[in-house]
């Protein structure tokens, strides 16, 4: 305990490491938010990849400001030795986050939680605080930022010479990104405001070009040279666009004053869809965030990379404005300098001529985000009709085993579905949905099984199975901080010390186990945990998901077997019943 606050250990994988850069990129990507944040809640251990690593090499690229501590592999708390690093478990070990994601966006919150005063950390987050939110294997942002990009670079670092001719293609999807017009909440608003903007600038600068203009027509020889020198001048002295006046207004804790009269009718009769467009400023858009942290360690890298190695840079100008513009954000500069991050200058770098920057900027089709017409054909009901023509029914048997159910009554109300924060007609739904997946469980399992309960959500299985088998230890893995603490809550209650608690996306569980169970994973996710299941060689229960549509994802495509794609589409079988 640290002043009534829970000690967390913080643990980073450690491979090797540069002047400014500690191996993997996501170890460093930590160390700079921890520095950035200001924040000595955690104990920080670095974990060797190998027992060869050394780590006396270690000091350079560690934040001057922070204490970090070696520990090897088997010596982990035994539910991190399950789990992808960086991952940041409590002290009693039974609570653990892993993934660069959920870790991160834990830093930022626990920051603000024990001072509330740095408001500013917090907006990392962004609008309803859902930067990085969603799952890697379902957004393709998050993918790009927390996987892909990291991923790529580090390749590039590791290549020979004559392998890393190209650009990583992830960099250049990233560039694209940053050309693609922002989508902020209140957007209609602030687009008339720049669009009032421009006519007025248009105005100012027309009267100005005009004068100069005439100058033109002097038989002085370099009076055109100087014309056009002056215009560029009136460009440099233009005020900054309205994307840099919101995004470093908020950054300052400042608000952009709100005009004092009414907008004009022209502007305010403008259709939406002929208002001009929002630029990036950061990587989300207008306003920094996790992103963007997330981002930084990995282009510098990639320019430093191609600086000492004398590769000529792919010009990249949405991507150059981001690296310089982030430097400019408020305590960047001063965390690169206690991390040993030298910024570069892009006059040191250099650019392809056009005909070789065509040929570079070619995405792989599965980096492209798909933008298939999602207009769903049918229902549920069309669905089956297709099925049935084509001789594909779906068959209904008796319950093997009627009998089985639970005695509710006798057990602790902290068992009970309804203790999840649920209603009672609910409740009793889940009761019997518990029924029967805690009685095909309890047949297969043994002494000493290990049961993952996959998208366990508030822990309605996970909890009834480590109650009943207490011989067993129940691995609850969910996404959502909130409904895995409230499961937490409920073990706690009960007293239980067979089960643990994993926040982290599925792909970030690497540990051995002998069952795996899933009840309502919602759309692909079922098909996740079955594929994770058969990986692991492990016996599943699975009921999936009856509601909403399954969609395509970087790791399936639908429809998965060659039955169903001889009979139905991509979208007419996004439909689930």
């Amino acid at each position: 305990m640290k002043g009534g606050v829970t000690e967390e250990h913080l643990y980073l994988a450690y491979s090797h490491q540069s002047e400014d850069c500690i191996f993997p990129l996501h170890t460093s990507i930590s160390l700079f938010l921890l520095s950035y944040c200001d924040c000595k809640l955690f104990k920080v251990f670095l974990v060797p990849s190998s027992d060869s690593t050394d780590d006396q090499l270690f000091g350079k690229a560690q934040p001057d400001d922070l204490e970090v501590h070696f520990v090897s592999r088997c010596q982990l708390p035994l539910v991190v030795q399950s789990c992808c690093l960086p991952a940041i478990v409590e002290e009693k070990g039974k609570f653990c986050r892993a993934g660069l994601s959920v870790v991160l966006r834990h830093i930022i919150q626990k920051t603000y939680e024990i001072d509330p005063s740095k408001k500013l950390v917090l907006e990392l987050l962004g609008f309803k605080k859902t930067c990085l939110k969603a799952c890697a294997e379902v957004s393709q942002w998050t993918r790009l930022c927390e996987i892909s990009i990291p991923h790529a670079v580090e390749s590039l670092l590791n290549a020979s010479p004559d392998q890393c001719q190209a650009i990583p293609p992830e960099v250049l999807l990233l560039e694209k990104k940053l050309g693609e017009p922002v989508r902020v909440h209140n957007d209609d608003k602030i687009r008339r405001q720049k669009l009032q903007q421009q006519k007025a600038d248009d105005k100012t600068a027309a009267p100005a070009l005009a004068k100069r203009a005439t100058k033109t027509l002097s038989p002085e020889g370099n009076q055109v040279d100087q014309a056009q020198k002056e215009i560029v001048e009136i460009k440099d002295q233009e005020p900054a666009s309205l994307e840099l006046r919101v995004a470093f207004s908020k950054l300052v804790g400042q608000e952009i004053p709100a005009t004092t009269s009414r907008e004009p009718s022209h502007i305010r009769k403008t259709k939406i869809s002929d208002l001009p467009p929002l630029e990036h400023v950061f990587a989300e858009g207008l306003y920094f965030t996790l992103a963007d942290v997330v981002l930084l360690p990995c282009i510098h890298q990639f320019l430093v990379f191609s600086k000492k190695h004398n590769k000529k840079v792919l010009d990249l100008p949405l991507i150059s404005s981001w690296y310089h513009r982030v430097q400019e954000v408020p305590g960047v500069k001063s965390t690169a300098a206690k991390c040993n991050m030298q910024f570069l200058q892009f006059p040191d770098l250099l650019s392809f001529p056009d005909e070789q920057l065509r040929a570079f900027c070619i995405i792989p089709d599965d980096l492209e985000e798909e933008h298939e017409d999602n207009q769903f054909i049918g229902g549920p009901r069309p669905t089956m009709t297709k099925l049935t023509e084509s001789g594909i029914e779906a068959k209904f048997s008796p319950h093997p085993c009627p009998r089985w159910t639970l005695d509710w009554n006798s057990l602790p109300a902290a068992v009970s579905p309804g203790e999840g924060k649920m209603s009672s007609d609910r409740a009793l739904r889940k009761q019997h949905q518990l029924n029967n997946l805690v009685s095909m469980v309890t047949k297969l399992s043994k002494p000493g099984d290990v049961i993952v309960d996959f998208c366990s959500g508030g822990g309605h299985v996970g909890i009834v199975l480590a109650h009943m088998l207490p011989s067993c230890q129940v691995v609850l893995i969910e996404n959502k901080e909130l409904s895995l603490e409230r499961a937490k809550d409920r073990s706690d209650e009960l007293g239980l010390h067979n089960i643990w608690f994993i926040q982290a996306n599925l792909d970030y569980f690497k540990g051995t186990f002998n069952i795996g169970v899933a009840l309502h994973a919602c759309g692909v996710a079922t098909d996740m945990v079955i594929e994770h299941c058969i990986e692991a060689h492990a016996a599943f229960v699975i009921c999936p998901c009856c509601y909403g549509f399954i969609q395509n994802t970087v790791k399936f495509t639908f429809p998965r077997s060659h039955r169903f794609k001889e009979v139905l589409s991509y979208k007419i079988s996004l439909w689930t019943s």
